[in-house]
C-alpha cells in the first residue's frame, strides 16, 4: 500500500485562466507526493507558487528525499516548478512520456535534467518498491501531445492531469462541480472528444476508485461515477441538458432581446438565456455544448452580425461545436443580415440542423412576434 499526500496550492487572486477565463472562485494547481519505500512526487505547478509548493514537498517528506519527479504535462500551470524540485533533489529522477522528451528543452534548460531523465510510454510501470508501482498511460491530445496519465493499481487511483479538472479553490464556496467542469472541459478539452473517448476506454480496464486532476477537487464515489458519464457523453459531443433550451442573445439596443425574452416565456423552464454582451464567451460556449437546441437571436452589423455573436460563432467552431438543433432570430433595421452571417459559420460545422429563422425590423410586430414564437415549436 501507499500513501498519497496532497501538496499542490490554491491561486485564490487571479481573475483570468490562461489570461481568458473568469475563475472567480480561483483555480488549484494540484500536485501529490506518493510514499512508499521510493517517494514520488506527480506534477509540479506555477512558477509563480514554486516557493509554496516547495515547502509543501519538503513538509509531506519530512526529511527523505524523492526518488523520481513524475510530469504529466509540460503545459508552464504544470511544469513551471520543475527546475526548483530537480534543483533541491539532485539525486532525483524526472519521468516524462516520450513526447514531452523531445518538448522538455522548449520549456527547461537540458543540463537541469541531464542524466536524470526517464522516458516512458504505454504501459511502462515504475517500481515504487513495497509491492507497489506506477503504470503509464499515454493520453495524447488531453489535450497537448505529449499527456500521459499515471495509475496507482495499490491505492485504485488515478492521476487524470488536466482531464477532469475544474475550476475552483476549496478555500472558497464552491459552484456545482458540473458546471464549472463543463466550462473547463469544452473551453480547454472539449475540441478533442475522439481523444477523451480513447482514454475512457483505456480507463475502463482499470480498477478506478478514485481520480486526482491537476486542477479542481479529487473525484471518488458518487462524484466519480457523475464525472465518469459526464465525460462519456461531453466527448461524444451529446448533451446533458437534453430538455434545455440555450438562448445566445446579441442585442444593441435591446429590441433583440426583447425578441429573447417572447421566446424565453413560451419555452418555459426549458429556456437559459445569455446574453453575449454581458457574459464571458466561456459560459456561453458551456452552455452551447450542454444544451441540445440553441436559439442565436443577434442585430445585423456592417453587412454581418453583431460582434459579440461573432465572437461567440467563432469560439464555438474552434471547440468543435456539432450535432445541435439551430433556430435563428436575426433583426435589422433596413437589410437584416445577420441569419445570413449565422448561417455560414454554421455551414462549416458538423451535424447542425436550423429548424427556423424568424426576422425582426427593429422593434417586434404582430408578425414578427408569431414569427419568434413559431420557433418554440421547432423543439
Amino acid at each position: 500500500m501507499s500513501e498519497i499526500r496532497y501538496v499542490g496550492v490554491s491561486d485564490r487572486y487571479i481573475s483570468l485562466f490562461e489570461r481568458q477565463y473568469p475563475v472567480e472562485h480561483g483555480i488549484t494547481y494540484n500536485s501529490y507526493v506518493i510514499f512508499g519505500e521510493r517517494p514520488v512526487v506527480v506534477d509540479s505547478v506555477d512558477a509563480a507558487f514554486a516557493l509554496q509548493w516547495l515547502t509543501n514537498v519538503e513538509k509531506a517528506l519530512e526529511g527523505r528525499c524523492p526518488a523520481a519527479l513524475v510530469c504529466q504535462h509540460l503545459e508552464p500551470d504544470h511544469s513551471g516548478s520543475l527546475r526548483a524540485l530537480l534543483d533541491r533533489y539532485p539525486g532525483m529522477s524526472l519521468i516524462v512520456s516520450s513526447r514531452a522528451a523531445s518538448m522538455l528543452p522548449n520549456f527547461l534548460d537540458a543540463e537541469a535534467y541531464a542524466g536524470r531523465l526517464i522516458t516512458v510510454g504505454e504501459g511502462d510501470t515504475y517500481d515504487l518498491a513495497g509491492g507497489s508501482g506506477l503504470t503509464f498511460m499515454m493520453t495524447p491530445m488531453v489535450h497537448w501531445p505529449e499527456v500521459m496519465m499515471t495509475y496507482l493499481a495499490s491505492e485504485k487511483t488515478l492521476f487524470s492531469a488536466d482531464g477532469f479538472g475544474s475550476f475552483g479553490v476549496p478555500e472558497f464556496p464552491q459552484p456545482c462541480w458540473a458546471d464549472e467542469a463543463a466550462r473547463y472541459y469544452f473551453n480547454i478539452v472539449g475540441k478533442f472528444g475522439p481523444a477523451v473517448q480513447t482514454v475512457l476506454k483505456k480507463a475502463s480496464g482499470l480498477d478506478i476508485e478514485r481520480i486526482l486532476p491537476l486542477h479542481g477537487p479529487q473525484l471518488s464515489g458518487d462524484a466519480l461515477a457523475e464525472a465518469l458519464r459526464l465525460y462519456d457523453l461531453w466527448s461524444r459531443y451529446e448533451p446533458d441538458r437534453e430538455e434545455d433550451v440555450l438562448i445566445a442573445v446579441a442585442s444593441i439596443y435591446g429590441n433583440t432581446y426583447e425578441a429573447a425574452l417572447e421566446l424565453a416565456s413560451e419555452l418555459g423552464q426549458r429556456a437559459r438565456i445569455v446574453d453575449l454582451t454581458k457574459t464571458d464567451v466561456s459560459f456561453a460556449v458551456a452552455e452551447a455544448f450542454r444544451c441540445r437546441d440553441i436559439v442565436l437571436a443577434a442585430a445585423s452589423y456592417d453587412g454581418g452580425v453583431f460582434p459579440p455573436m461573432a465572437a461567440f460563432l467563432s469560439r464555438l467552431a474552434a471547440k468543435g461545436w456539432r450535432n445541435r438543433r439551430v433556430a435563428i432570430v436575426e433583426n435589422g433595421s433596413w437589410s437584416p443580415c445577420a441569419a445570413r452571417a449565422i448561417e455560414s459559420t454554421l455551414s462549416t460545422l458538423k451535424g447542425i440542423d436550423i429548424v427556423g429563422t424568424a426576422t425582426v425590423t427593429t422593434r417586434l410586430d404582430g408578425e414578427s412576434r408569431r414569427a419568434v414564437m413559431a420557433l418554440a415549436g421547432a423543439f
